[in-house]
């Protein structure tokens, strides 16, 4: 099973960014797919995920409203669409999943991790 978060880069503040979660050896149709980032000295947070069982999604109140994740099935591919990017959201990104119906940002759920991606938000 492999992870490819991928998407990251440099941008101004008040800019967006799209990231992309690609899975090989699961199908996301049976999985919920967290997105999670860790900032330089801090622990990693959950983000937000989705659930491809009732398609669910659930925002952590710290981007509610300027991030979306969506999924794209025949693609098998999950995405986190950051808008209005802020310099504090300079961070890795990463992408986790995990085969149970029930929607959690609890990092010690999922099963599954991505590599992670660079996201550096200048101001």
């Amino acid at each position: 099973v492999q992870l490819q978060a991928s998407g990251g880069g440099l941008v101004q503040a008040g800019g967006s960014l799209r990231l992309s979660c690609a899975a090989s050896g699961i199908n996301f149709d049976n999985y919920v797919v967290g997105w999670f980032r860790q900032a330089p000295g801090k622990k990693r947070v959950g983000l937000g995920c989705i659930s491809h069982f009732d398609g669910t999604t659930y925002y952590a109140n710290s981007v509610k409203g300027r991030f979306t994740i969506s999924a794209d099935s025949p693609k098998n591919t999950v995405y986190l669409q950051m808008n209005s990017l802020k310099p504090e959201d300079t961070a890795v990104y990463y992408c986790a999943a995990v085969g149970l119906p029930i929607i959690s940002l609890e990092e010690g759920y999922y099963d599954y991790w991505g590599q992670g991606t660079q996201v550096t938000v200048s101001s």
